[in-house]
């Protein structure tokens, strides 16, 4: 579980490094940063609590396609329908590459997880 954990610290570090790189002005306790904190610790003890449900890893894969998805990825190109411009440097693009980074481990942990549960027939 130490491992998860890790990962799970790894996964929310590297949207919040990503938010000091673009958006200086968040703070630790800003709702961008905060919330996601919140929402990362809470499923991972909903994971610690329920060891032998799937639905806290699950939860935890969602979480981290999300972030890989959304912020890693979608967020740095500009699309017509995002509210902002992202700006095109190397540094966001640098950015964004560690955001996403951060995310595989947990990714390959939960799917690693989720397969360990049995399958009925």
């Amino acid at each position: 579980m130490g491992w998860i954990a890790t990962f799970v610290a790894s996964s929310w570090m590297g949207e919040y490094f990503h938010n000091r790189a673009e958006l200086p002005q968040l703070g630790l306790l800003n709702p961008e940063n905060s919330l996601i904190a919140l929402l990362a610790i809470g499923l991972f003890l909903l994971l610690w609590k329920l060891p032998n449900s799937e639905i806290p890893a699950f939860l935890l894969l969602v979480l981290g396609m999300v972030h890989l998805g959304g912020g890693g990825f979608l967020s740095v190109l500009a699309l017509g329908f995002l509210l902002f411009y992202p700006e095109q440097s190397l540094q966001h693009y640098l950015s964004h590459i560690l955001y996403g980074l951060a995310q595989l481990p947990l990714i390959n942990a939960m799917i690693w997880q989720i397969r360990q549960f049995p399958r009925s027939t």
